[in-house]
Protein backbone atom coordinates (compact mmCIF):
# COMPACT_ATOMS: atom_id res chain seq x y z
CA UNK A 1 0.00 0.00 0.00
CA UNK A 2 1.90 3.44 -1.21
CA UNK A 3 1.34 6.84 -0.36
CA UNK A 4 -0.71 8.50 -2.80
CA UNK A 5 2.09 11.16 -4.63
CA UNK A 6 0.25 14.66 -3.36
CA UNK A 7 0.06 13.28 0.26
CA UNK A 8 3.49 11.47 0.33
CA UNK A 9 4.97 15.01 -0.93
CA UNK A 10 3.27 17.10 1.80
CA UNK A 11 4.01 14.69 4.62
CA UNK A 12 7.70 14.74 3.07
CA UNK A 13 7.75 18.41 2.98
CA UNK A 14 6.22 18.33 7.01
CA UNK A 15 9.70 16.73 7.44
CA UNK A 16 11.60 19.77 6.68
CA UNK A 17 15.59 19.23 7.26
CA UNK A 18 15.22 15.97 8.38
CA UNK A 19 16.53 13.86 6.05
CA UNK A 20 15.01 11.67 3.43
CA UNK A 21 15.39 9.64 0.69
CA UNK A 22 13.36 8.34 -1.75
CA UNK A 23 15.61 7.32 -4.41
CA UNK A 24 14.54 3.83 -5.69
CA UNK A 25 17.57 1.90 -4.78
CA UNK A 26 17.73 2.81 -1.53
CA UNK A 27 14.25 2.65 -0.82
CA UNK A 28 14.91 -1.25 -2.14
CA UNK A 29 17.74 -1.53 0.35
CA UNK A 30 16.32 0.03 2.93
CA UNK A 31 12.89 -2.14 2.81
CA UNK A 32 15.03 -5.30 2.72
CA UNK A 33 16.73 -7.92 5.74
CA UNK A 34 18.13 -11.14 5.58
CA UNK A 35 14.54 -12.78 5.33
CA UNK A 36 15.71 -14.51 1.65
CA UNK A 37 17.27 -17.18 4.51
CA UNK A 38 13.90 -18.39 4.42
CA UNK A 39 12.51 -19.65 0.97
CA UNK A 40 8.55 -18.80 2.84
CA UNK A 41 10.06 -15.43 3.56
CA UNK A 42 11.04 -14.26 0.12
CA UNK A 43 7.80 -15.38 -1.79
CA UNK A 44 6.09 -13.18 1.18
CA UNK A 45 8.28 -10.14 1.40
CA UNK A 46 9.94 -9.63 -2.02
CA UNK A 47 8.87 -6.25 -3.21
CA UNK A 48 7.28 -4.72 -0.31
CA UNK A 49 8.89 -1.24 -0.35
CA UNK A 50 8.51 1.85 1.80
CA UNK A 51 7.38 5.25 0.28
CA UNK A 52 10.88 6.83 1.94
CA UNK A 53 13.26 6.65 4.54
CA UNK A 54 13.76 8.86 6.81
CA UNK A 55 16.94 9.06 8.75
CA UNK A 56 16.52 11.14 12.01
CA UNK A 57 19.87 12.30 13.80
CA UNK A 58 18.50 12.44 17.26
CA UNK A 59 15.76 11.76 19.63
CA UNK A 60 13.90 14.76 18.94
CA UNK A 61 13.70 14.12 15.10
CA UNK A 62 12.23 10.39 16.05
CA UNK A 63 9.37 12.62 18.71
CA UNK A 64 9.04 14.74 15.03
CA UNK A 65 8.84 12.39 12.61
CA UNK A 66 5.91 9.90 15.02
CA UNK A 67 4.15 13.10 15.44
CA UNK A 68 3.84 13.24 11.55
CA UNK A 69 2.89 9.87 10.78
CA UNK A 70 0.16 10.13 13.30
CA UNK A 71 -1.03 12.99 11.84
CA UNK A 72 -0.61 11.94 8.01
CA UNK A 73 -1.52 8.32 8.87
CA UNK A 74 1.97 6.91 7.83
CA UNK A 75 3.16 3.51 8.61
CA UNK A 76 6.37 3.80 10.45
CA UNK A 77 9.06 0.70 10.19
CA UNK A 78 11.86 1.46 12.55
CA UNK A 79 15.59 -0.56 11.37
CA UNK A 80 18.83 -0.87 12.17
CA UNK A 81 21.15 -2.24 10.29
CA UNK A 82 18.81 -4.71 8.50
CA UNK A 83 20.85 -7.95 9.40
CA UNK A 84 17.38 -9.41 10.94
CA UNK A 85 16.57 -12.54 9.29
CA UNK A 86 12.32 -12.83 9.67
CA UNK A 87 11.33 -9.80 7.68
CA UNK A 88 11.32 -7.37 10.80
CA UNK A 89 12.54 -4.69 9.16
CA UNK A 90 10.41 -5.28 5.92
CA UNK A 91 7.53 -2.63 5.52
CA UNK A 92 4.64 -4.44 5.04
CA UNK A 93 1.78 -1.35 4.45
CA UNK A 94 4.36 0.68 2.41
CA UNK A 95 5.32 4.23 4.63
CA UNK A 96 8.19 5.28 6.19
CA UNK A 97 11.20 3.10 7.37
CA UNK A 98 13.25 4.68 10.19
CA UNK A 99 17.04 4.40 9.58
CA UNK A 100 17.97 4.49 13.53
CA UNK A 101 22.00 4.50 12.31
CA UNK A 102 22.93 7.91 13.14
CA UNK A 103 21.83 7.60 16.77
CA UNK A 104 25.10 5.89 17.62
CA UNK A 105 26.21 7.31 21.03
CA UNK A 106 28.04 5.42 22.96
CA UNK A 107 28.33 6.92 26.95
CA UNK A 108 30.37 6.32 29.50
CA UNK A 109 30.44 2.64 31.36
CA UNK A 110 29.05 3.10 35.13
CA UNK A 111 29.10 -0.24 36.90
CA UNK A 112 29.56 -2.32 34.44
CA UNK A 113 26.67 -1.04 32.72
CA UNK A 114 27.39 1.67 29.07
CA UNK A 115 24.52 3.73 27.93
CA UNK A 116 24.12 3.57 24.33
CA UNK A 117 22.15 4.89 21.06
CA UNK A 118 19.97 2.68 19.14
CA UNK A 119 22.27 3.17 16.02
CA UNK A 120 25.57 1.97 17.25
CA UNK A 121 26.84 -0.64 15.84
CA UNK A 122 27.59 -3.07 18.58
CA UNK A 123 31.24 -3.58 17.08
CA UNK A 124 31.40 -0.40 18.37
CA UNK A 125 30.50 -0.53 21.33
CA UNK A 126 32.61 -3.34 22.14
CA UNK A 127 36.20 -1.74 20.33
CA UNK A 128 35.13 0.90 22.93
CA UNK A 129 34.35 -0.69 26.20
CA UNK A 130 37.30 -2.91 25.97
CA UNK A 131 39.61 -0.19 26.25
CA UNK A 132 38.41 -0.18 29.46
CA UNK A 133 38.91 -4.04 29.83
CA UNK A 134 34.83 -4.58 29.59
CA UNK A 135 33.10 -6.06 26.87
CA UNK A 136 29.65 -7.27 25.67
CA UNK A 137 27.74 -10.07 27.76
CA UNK A 138 26.40 -11.49 24.11
CA UNK A 139 25.92 -10.69 20.61
CA UNK A 140 25.01 -12.04 17.36
CA UNK A 141 27.12 -13.20 14.45
CA UNK A 142 26.73 -10.24 12.38
CA UNK A 143 28.04 -7.92 15.11
CA UNK A 144 30.34 -6.08 12.65
CA UNK A 145 26.99 -4.61 11.02
CA UNK A 146 24.32 -4.95 13.79
CA UNK A 147 23.19 -1.85 15.56
CA UNK A 148 22.54 -2.77 19.13
CA UNK A 149 18.73 -1.42 18.91
CA UNK A 150 17.94 -3.69 16.17
CA UNK A 151 19.47 -7.19 17.67
CA UNK A 152 17.54 -5.87 21.53
CA UNK A 153 14.38 -5.52 19.02
CA UNK A 154 14.74 -8.72 16.91
CA UNK A 155 17.13 -10.87 18.44
CA UNK A 156 17.44 -12.93 21.16
CA UNK A 157 20.58 -14.55 21.99
CA UNK A 158 24.66 -15.33 20.30
CA UNK A 159 27.84 -15.48 21.23
CA UNK A 160 27.99 -14.99 25.09
CA UNK A 161 24.65 -17.32 26.29
CA UNK A 162 27.02 -19.97 26.72
CA UNK A 163 27.35 -17.57 30.25
CA UNK A 164 24.92 -14.88 29.91
CA UNK A 165 22.00 -17.00 29.07
CA UNK A 166 19.46 -14.86 26.16
CA UNK A 167 18.58 -11.40 26.42
CA UNK A 168 15.88 -11.59 28.27
CA UNK A 169 17.33 -12.37 31.18
CA UNK A 170 16.76 -10.42 34.42
CA UNK A 171 19.73 -8.15 34.20
CA UNK A 172 21.30 -8.40 30.59
CA UNK A 173 19.19 -4.95 29.43
CA UNK A 174 18.77 -2.57 32.59
CA UNK A 175 17.19 0.22 30.52
CA UNK A 176 15.21 0.79 27.57
CA UNK A 177 14.45 4.21 26.08
CA UNK A 178 11.73 4.27 23.59
CA UNK A 179 9.35 7.20 21.44
CA UNK A 180 5.43 6.23 21.62
CA UNK A 181 3.72 6.73 18.21
CA UNK A 182 0.88 8.99 19.54
CA UNK A 183 -0.68 12.13 18.75
CA UNK A 184 1.48 14.22 21.18
CA UNK A 185 4.25 11.25 21.07
CA UNK A 186 6.05 10.69 24.59
CA UNK A 187 9.48 9.44 25.49
CA UNK A 188 9.50 6.25 28.11
CA UNK A 189 12.53 5.22 30.39
CA UNK A 190 11.25 1.37 30.54
CA UNK A 191 13.38 -0.71 33.67
CA UNK A 192 14.25 -4.31 34.85
CA UNK A 193 11.68 -6.40 33.85
CA UNK A 194 9.86 -3.42 31.77
CA UNK A 195 11.79 -3.81 29.54
CA UNK A 196 10.81 -6.73 27.83
CA UNK A 197 7.45 -4.63 27.07
CA UNK A 198 9.52 -3.63 24.01
CA UNK A 199 12.50 -6.62 23.70
CA UNK A 200 12.26 -8.74 20.78
CA UNK A 201 8.85 -7.02 19.46
CA UNK A 202 10.22 -5.86 15.80
CA UNK A 203 9.73 -2.18 16.75
CA UNK A 204 5.87 -2.89 16.86
CA UNK A 205 4.96 -1.35 19.92
CA UNK A 206 8.02 1.85 20.53
CA UNK A 207 10.78 2.86 18.93
CA UNK A 208 14.20 2.53 20.72
CA UNK A 209 16.23 5.60 20.88
CA UNK A 210 18.86 4.54 24.22
CA UNK A 211 19.10 1.67 26.05
CA UNK A 212 21.44 0.27 29.00
CA UNK A 213 23.85 -3.05 28.19
CA UNK A 214 25.16 -4.90 31.28
CA UNK A 215 29.28 -5.75 30.09
CA UNK A 216 31.85 -8.42 31.81
CA UNK A 217 35.24 -8.26 32.22
CA UNK A 218 37.17 -8.37 29.26
CA UNK A 219 39.07 -11.97 28.30
CA UNK A 220 41.71 -12.09 26.21
CA UNK A 221 39.48 -14.74 24.17
CA UNK A 222 41.78 -17.76 21.66
CA UNK A 223 39.97 -18.84 18.32
CA UNK A 224 39.65 -22.62 18.63
CA UNK A 225 39.06 -25.23 16.15
CA UNK A 226 38.48 -29.03 16.98
CA UNK A 227 37.22 -31.75 14.59
CA UNK A 228 36.21 -35.33 15.61
CA UNK A 229 35.28 -38.24 13.09
CA UNK A 230 31.96 -38.71 14.16
CA UNK A 231 28.73 -36.20 15.39
CA UNK A 232 28.07 -37.76 18.52
CA UNK A 233 31.35 -37.47 19.97
CA UNK A 234 31.81 -34.13 19.32
CA UNK A 235 28.62 -32.92 21.20
CA UNK A 236 29.59 -35.19 24.05
CA UNK A 237 32.66 -33.26 24.02
CA UNK A 238 30.85 -30.03 23.67
CA UNK A 239 28.38 -30.80 26.64
CA UNK A 240 31.04 -31.70 29.09
CA UNK A 241 32.96 -28.55 27.82
CA UNK A 242 29.60 -26.09 28.54
CA UNK A 243 29.51 -28.06 32.35
CA UNK A 244 33.04 -27.76 32.97
CA UNK A 245 33.00 -24.56 34.88
CA UNK A 246 36.61 -23.90 35.52
CA UNK A 247 37.03 -23.21 31.98
CA UNK A 248 36.22 -20.12 30.86
CA UNK A 249 34.66 -19.67 27.42
CA UNK A 250 31.84 -17.41 25.19
CA UNK A 251 31.18 -19.70 22.29
CA UNK A 252 30.41 -23.67 22.20
CA UNK A 253 29.42 -25.01 18.79
CA UNK A 254 29.04 -28.04 17.12
CA UNK A 255 28.41 -28.69 13.07
CA UNK A 256 27.68 -32.15 11.50
CA UNK A 257 29.72 -32.88 8.82
CA UNK A 258 29.89 -32.59 5.74
CA UNK A 259 29.09 -29.05 6.93
CA UNK A 260 32.24 -27.81 7.83
CA UNK A 261 34.39 -29.05 4.87
CA UNK A 262 32.00 -26.94 2.84
CA UNK A 263 32.55 -23.90 4.21
CA UNK A 264 34.81 -22.33 1.40
CA UNK A 265 35.76 -19.54 3.60
CA UNK A 266 37.01 -21.24 7.12
CA UNK A 267 40.69 -20.36 7.68
CA UNK A 268 41.21 -23.75 8.12
CA UNK A 269 41.21 -26.75 6.23
CA UNK A 270 38.47 -29.46 7.29
CA UNK A 271 38.13 -33.29 6.11
CA UNK A 272 35.02 -34.26 4.33
CA UNK A 273 33.98 -36.75 7.00
CA UNK A 274 34.78 -34.71 10.44
CA UNK A 275 32.56 -32.57 12.38
CA UNK A 276 33.71 -29.51 13.77
CA UNK A 277 33.45 -27.63 17.21
CA UNK A 278 34.29 -23.87 16.89
CA UNK A 279 34.99 -22.11 20.40
CA UNK A 280 36.23 -19.28 22.00
CA UNK A 281 38.06 -19.95 25.02
CA UNK A 282 40.30 -17.59 27.59
CA UNK A 283 44.07 -17.94 26.99
CA UNK A 284 43.98 -18.67 31.04
CA UNK A 285 42.07 -21.68 30.56
CA UNK A 286 43.69 -23.15 27.45
CA UNK A 287 45.65 -25.91 29.42
CA UNK A 288 42.41 -27.55 30.99
CA UNK A 289 40.53 -26.92 27.17
CA UNK A 290 43.37 -28.89 25.65
CA UNK A 291 43.28 -31.78 28.15
CA UNK A 292 39.79 -32.26 28.21
CA UNK A 293 40.32 -31.83 24.21
CA UNK A 294 42.70 -34.95 24.58
CA UNK A 295 40.46 -36.67 26.79
CA UNK A 296 37.73 -36.80 24.49
CA UNK A 297 39.82 -37.77 21.29
CA UNK A 298 39.41 -34.46 19.21
CA UNK A 299 41.98 -33.18 16.97
CA UNK A 300 43.02 -29.63 16.99
CA UNK A 301 43.07 -27.88 13.75
CA UNK A 302 42.82 -24.59 14.34
CA UNK A 303 44.08 -22.26 17.22
CA UNK A 304 44.43 -18.41 16.89
CA UNK A 305 45.20 -15.87 19.58
CA UNK A 306 43.99 -12.37 19.51
CA UNK A 307 47.20 -11.02 18.57
CA UNK A 308 47.45 -13.86 15.80
CA UNK A 309 44.06 -13.11 14.36
CA UNK A 310 44.51 -9.46 13.63
CA UNK A 311 47.86 -10.37 12.18
CA UNK A 312 46.77 -12.80 10.22
CA UNK A 313 43.31 -10.69 9.40
CA UNK A 314 41.62 -13.62 9.41
CA UNK A 315 37.96 -14.12 9.44
CA UNK A 316 36.85 -14.53 13.13
CA UNK A 317 35.52 -18.35 13.79
CA UNK A 318 31.99 -16.61 15.22
CA UNK A 319 31.21 -15.69 11.53
CA UNK A 320 30.41 -19.59 10.93
CA UNK A 321 28.60 -20.17 14.21
CA UNK A 322 25.02 -19.20 15.01
CA UNK A 323 23.35 -18.16 11.83
CA UNK A 324 26.31 -17.15 10.20
CA UNK A 325 26.80 -21.10 9.30
CA UNK A 326 23.40 -21.04 7.39
CA UNK A 327 24.66 -17.65 5.55
CA UNK A 328 27.85 -19.75 4.98
CA UNK A 329 26.41 -22.43 3.12
CA UNK A 330 23.63 -20.37 1.41
CA UNK A 331 27.59 -19.33 -0.79
CA UNK A 332 27.65 -22.86 -2.11
CA UNK A 333 23.84 -24.39 -2.22
CA UNK A 334 20.83 -21.85 -2.21
CA UNK A 335 18.72 -25.27 -1.70
CA UNK A 336 19.29 -24.64 2.27
CA UNK A 337 17.32 -23.28 4.56
CA UNK A 338 16.81 -23.33 8.72
CA UNK A 339 15.12 -23.84 11.61
CA UNK A 340 15.71 -22.56 15.19
CA UNK A 341 15.21 -24.96 17.96
CA UNK A 342 15.79 -25.71 21.49
CA UNK A 343 16.13 -29.00 23.06
CA UNK A 344 15.60 -29.98 26.23
CA UNK A 345 18.60 -30.09 29.19
CA UNK A 346 17.55 -33.42 30.02
CA UNK A 347 18.19 -35.79 27.15
CA UNK A 348 18.68 -33.26 24.54
CA UNK A 349 22.08 -34.84 23.09
CA UNK A 350 19.98 -38.57 22.85
CA UNK A 351 16.86 -36.19 20.72
CA UNK A 352 19.63 -34.49 18.68
CA UNK A 353 21.18 -37.86 17.72
CA UNK A 354 17.90 -39.44 16.92
CA UNK A 355 16.40 -36.42 14.71
CA UNK A 356 20.27 -36.80 12.90
CA UNK A 357 19.53 -40.62 12.10
CA UNK A 358 15.50 -39.79 11.38
CA UNK A 359 16.48 -36.86 8.81
CA UNK A 360 19.39 -38.15 7.67
CA UNK A 361 19.48 -36.53 4.00
CA UNK A 362 17.38 -33.89 4.91
CA UNK A 363 18.90 -32.35 8.29
CA UNK A 364 22.02 -31.56 9.15
CA UNK A 365 22.59 -30.79 12.75
CA UNK A 366 24.60 -27.43 14.30
CA UNK A 367 24.18 -26.86 17.95
CA UNK A 368 25.02 -23.67 19.95
CA UNK A 369 25.02 -24.63 23.40
CA UNK A 370 23.46 -21.81 25.79
CA UNK A 371 22.58 -21.25 29.18
CA UNK A 372 18.99 -20.95 30.06
CA UNK A 373 17.49 -19.95 33.62
CA UNK A 374 20.50 -21.32 35.14
CA UNK A 375 19.93 -24.84 33.15
CA UNK A 376 23.19 -25.96 30.30
CA UNK A 377 21.12 -26.78 27.27
CA UNK A 378 22.10 -26.92 23.26
CA UNK A 379 20.33 -24.40 20.90
CA UNK A 380 19.82 -25.96 17.24
CA UNK A 381 20.11 -24.39 13.91
CA UNK A 382 19.59 -27.62 11.75
CA UNK A 383 20.43 -27.48 8.06
CA UNK A 384 17.57 -28.46 5.81
CA UNK A 385 17.43 -28.92 2.58
CA UNK A 386 13.78 -27.25 1.06
CA UNK A 387 11.81 -29.23 -1.26
CA UNK A 388 8.39 -28.09 -0.38
CA UNK A 389 6.46 -25.63 2.13
CA UNK A 390 4.60 -28.89 3.01
CA UNK A 391 7.25 -30.80 3.62
CA UNK A 392 8.88 -27.83 5.68
CA UNK A 393 6.29 -27.97 8.02
CA UNK A 394 6.30 -32.06 8.07
CA UNK A 395 10.01 -31.85 9.52
CA UNK A 396 8.72 -29.12 12.35
CA UNK A 397 6.21 -31.45 13.06
CA UNK A 398 8.68 -34.50 13.77
CA UNK A 399 11.01 -32.03 16.21
CA UNK A 400 7.69 -31.42 18.44
CA UNK A 401 6.68 -34.91 18.06
CA UNK A 402 9.78 -35.54 19.93
CA UNK A 403 9.65 -32.84 22.29
CA UNK A 404 12.10 -30.15 20.61
CA UNK A 405 10.77 -26.66 20.77
CA UNK A 406 10.99 -24.77 17.49
CA UNK A 407 10.90 -21.49 16.52
CA UNK A 408 10.00 -21.18 13.15
CA UNK A 409 12.16 -18.47 11.06
CA UNK A 410 9.85 -19.09 7.96
CA UNK A 411 7.17 -16.22 9.55
CA UNK A 412 7.37 -12.28 9.72
CA UNK A 413 4.32 -12.81 12.84
CA UNK A 414 6.06 -12.59 16.05
CA UNK A 415 3.58 -14.78 17.84
CA UNK A 416 3.85 -17.97 15.24
CA UNK A 417 7.43 -17.42 15.29
CA UNK A 418 9.39 -18.45 19.05
CA UNK A 419 6.43 -17.05 20.96
CA UNK A 420 3.89 -19.29 20.19
CA UNK A 421 1.40 -17.20 21.61
CA UNK A 422 0.59 -13.42 22.28
CA UNK A 423 2.85 -11.90 24.60
CA UNK A 424 -0.07 -9.64 26.64
CA UNK A 425 2.47 -7.58 28.14
CA UNK A 426 3.73 -6.33 25.12
CA UNK A 427 0.63 -6.41 23.23
CA UNK A 428 -0.75 -4.33 26.00
CA UNK A 429 1.97 -1.94 25.52
CA UNK A 430 1.49 -1.43 22.02
CA UNK A 431 -2.42 -0.20 23.06
CA UNK A 432 -0.79 2.32 24.72
CA UNK A 433 2.35 3.38 22.93
CA UNK A 434 0.47 2.90 19.02
CA UNK A 435 -2.47 3.33 19.69
CA UNK A 436 -3.24 3.78 15.64
CA UNK A 437 -1.26 0.69 14.95
CA UNK A 438 1.05 2.42 12.98
CA UNK A 439 4.51 1.17 13.76
CA UNK A 440 5.77 -1.95 12.03
CA UNK A 441 1.90 -2.98 11.47
CA UNK A 442 1.36 -6.93 10.33
CA UNK A 443 3.85 -8.06 12.71
CA UNK A 444 1.81 -8.23 15.86
CA UNK A 445 -1.18 -10.68 15.51
CA UNK A 446 -2.67 -10.06 18.83
CA UNK A 447 -2.36 -6.80 18.81
CA UNK A 448 -5.16 -4.42 19.78
CA UNK A 449 -7.43 -2.66 17.51
CA UNK A 450 -5.99 0.29 16.12
CA UNK A 451 -8.35 3.45 17.03
CA UNK A 452 -9.24 5.76 14.24
CA UNK A 453 -6.69 8.48 13.24
CA UNK A 454 -7.25 12.00 14.48
CA UNK A 455 -9.19 13.88 11.76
Amino acid sequence: MQLPPDRLAEFLGALGDIPVETAPHILKQKSRDFFWYSPILTGQLEGRIADAVASPRDEADVLRIAELCVRYGVPLTPRGAGTGNYGQAVPLSGGLVLDMSSLDMIGPITNGVVRVGAGAKMRAIEDSVRVQRWELRMFPSTVRTATIGGFIAGGSGGVGSINFGMLNQRGNIPAVRVVTAESSPRVLELRGDAVNQVHHAYGTNGIITELEVALAPAQDWVQVGVTFPDFARLTRFCQALAEADGIVKRLITAIQAPTPGRMRALPFAVAPNASLGLMLIAGGSMEPFHDLTAQHGGDMAYLATPSEAVAKRVTPIYEFTWNHTTLQMLKVDRTITYLQTRFPADGGLDLVHALARELAGEVLMHLEFVRVNGRLLCSGLPLVRYTTPERLNEIIAIFDAHGVFVANPHTYVLEDGGKKETDAAQAAFKGAADPFGLLNPGKMRGAPAPLPLPA
